[in-house]
């Protein structure tokens, strides 16, 4: 597989390029955000190594950049910020996913392979499930054709379930999956998030939707 790493720091570029080449890998790197910019316009990839914190053009800029892409690369971030506003902001702005530094090089590897492995329609810029509809793009939702107002939160709660309708997610997977595994967020916070995705489920479309496995987690059937 082809991938790019955009990454400002010499010395973790280096480092990290030699593991994913020792791989397996081939890899192309960038010291910047127009460098990465220009190895995107003119190579395919498929997979994206990505800081945010970049100099002349942002890893924000890129990843909203790809977003209007028919094909992309999928995007793992490696970023020092590691509030939960950083996390939603780059997977709202297209990010697969989110790593924050320090990190094990192994656990890098193990997301990439995931990534690797995620069916294609989980890219599609829209995702349809009876009168729901999402644009990934956008980041926008609609229920029976009327716009329908979501958090960030709510609107990733709601893309993670309808990509895999009929798997059961762990609270602690929603976690992992909208807030990164180091937030301070609790299962009491997911409870309240799901809580508020279904009042307006069912407002908007007359059910809620999302169903409660007993000790398992949540799905959409």
């Amino acid at each position: 597989m082809k991938l790019l790493l955009v990454e400002d720091s010499h010395r973790l570029r280096e480092t990290v390029q030699r593991g994913l080449e020792a791989e397996g890998l081939t890899v192309d790197a960038a010291a910047d955000g127009a460098e990465g910019r220009s190895f995107l316009k003119t190579y395919d990839y498929d997979l994206l190594v990505l800081d945010l914190m970049l100099p002349r053009v942002d890893g924000i800029t890129l990843l909203r950049e790809l977003a209007h892409r028919t094909k992309r690369p999928r995007v793992i971030v490696l970023s020092a910020r590691d509030q939960v506003e950083d996390r939603i902001e780059a997977l709202h702005a297209g990010a697969d996913d989110y790593l924050v530094k320090p990190f094990s090089f192994d656990e890098l590897m193990a997301r990439l392979h995931a990534l690797a492995r995620r069916p294609a329609e989980a890219l599609l810029p829209q995702i349809r499930l009876g009168g729901l509809e999402l644009d990934m793009r956008s980041h926008t939702a609609r229920a029976d054709g009327k716009p329908l107002t979501l958090t960030p939160r709510e609107f990733a709660l709601l893309s993670l379930l309808m990509r895999h309708r009929g798997r059961v997610f762990s609270r602690a997977e929603i976690l992992e999956r909208i807030a990164g595994s180091d937030t301070t967020a609790s299962d009491r916070s997911i409870e309240v998030l799901v809580f508020g995705l279904r009042r307006k489920l069912e407002e908007a479309l007359g059910s809620s939707l999302v169903e409660t496995r007993r000790g398992a987690g949540y799905l959409l059937p």
